[in-house]
């Protein structure tokens, strides 16, 4: 098993054990220690990874960090870990406490199902306030698992994570201020584009037009960019309709989309949304471990999103219905190839369907 199956393995267990977890220790011992198991280290071995590690911070005696992964005796990753349903965002200053005085290079605040990676691109042997690396394990996308594989035992550089965490870092920033622009244009961002197509002076009314014609311009241009590197996926079949064999990793285009939209029909009908293809992308992790991924395929309809077996009618899994936000439904079939309809209230909610979901396949093969 390569690298990427024991990540995307590990990802399923997170979501089959998140909520059972009541405490931090149980948060530790289920989703952090396999977590660095899946890295390549040894958590029984003190020489690579120790429990409760000290870090003296000033005249604070044995102030201790959850764990320490060693290189050559020296710590070279620490990790702070809290509950499974914690926030992390009020813990990072207790991890650049810890960074501060320790020679460790990196430090990963987890809570079992996100893992922020910081480091000191900033200011040298400062912890930096935004992590480089934010990883999901229950939403994981192919190049986050790239870099994540930088992390292992066998592949650990700090010069070359070093290199890519800055790229990292500041491109994740430009994507957040690029989401901001897309659903807000700031009044700088309208006028720097209203200045080279407008002759007059730009005006509070006239500002006020052009940050409409901005955003409807800004969502023209993506769709269009979105459809086009989508086409390449698209199957036409002989009655004209259009759809998805296997999806083409979307993480490029897909990540930072506000309104999540990768793809609308030429009539404007169907809507392939995000949150529709990683409904799919889970389905699909629940049912790889009995047959290979290539025959797990999606069609999107007017008033909802089905998986097959085959891209045959005669085999389907399930249906999502998601025109309604509040009326989440994921439809299971039954051995009439009949609908059973379920509320769901999160895309976690698929996880708890997982048995039906495999009988379901199971009886195609």
């Amino acid at each position: 098993m390569d690298f990427r199956d024991i990540i995307f393995q590990l990802s399923e267990r997170v979501g089959k054990l998140r909520d059972s977890l009541s405490t931090e220790e149980a948060t530790k011992t289920a989703l952090v220690l396999p977590f660095i198991q899946a890295l390549g280290y040894d958590v029984f071995n003190p020489l690579e990874v120790v429990p409760e590690y000290t870090c003296d911070i000033g005249t604070k005696k044995g102030e201790k960090i959850d764990y320490a992964i060693l290189q050559d005796g020296k710590p070279i990753v620490l990790i702070e870990c809290k509950h499974c349903k914690e926030d992390l965002t009020i813990h990072e200053g207790q991890l650049l406490r810890y960074f501060h005085v320790s020679h460790s290079k990196f430090g990963i605040l987890t809570n079992g199902v996100i893992f922020r990676f910081y480091t000191d691109i900033d200011t040298p042997n400062k912890m930096d306030e935004k992590p480089f690396l934010d990883i999901n394990m229950l939403d994981l996308r192919d190049n986050q698992v790239e870099e994540l594989k930088k992390f292992h035992k066998s592949y650990f550089n700090v010069e070359s994570i070093l290199e890519s965490a800055s790229e990292l870092k500041y491109t994740s920033e430009l994507k957040s201020l690029f989401a901001r622009e897309f659903v807000s244009p700031s009044p700088d961002f309208v006028k720097y584009f209203a200045r080279q197509i407008y002759d007059g002076v730009i005006t509070a009314k006239v500002l006020d037009v052009f940050t409409e014609l901005t955003k409807k311009s800004l969502s023209g241009y993506l769709t269009d960019r979105i459809t086009e590197r989508l086409k390449s996926a698209i199957k036409t079949q002989e009655k004209g309709s259009e759809q998805i064999n296997e999806p083409q990793p979307l993480d490029a285009i897909t990540q930072q989309l506000p309104d999540g939209v990768i793809y609308m029909s030429d009539d404007g009908k169907i809507v392939t949304t995000q949150q529709e293809i990683e409904a799919f992308y889970i389905v699909r992790s629940i049912l790889r471990q009995d047959m290979s991924v290539e025959r797990i395929t999606y069609r999107d309809a007017e008033n909802y999103f089905s998986v097959f077996i085959d891209d045959s009618n005669r085999k389907p899994v399930c249906r999502f219905y998601f025109n309604n936000p509040e009326n989440m439904r994921i439809a299971l079939i039954d051995e009439n190839k009949k609908e059973l309809r379920n509320k769901i209230s999160t895309l976690d909610d698929i996880y708890s369907h997982s048995e039906h979901l495999i009988n379901t396949a199971k009886r195609y093969l």
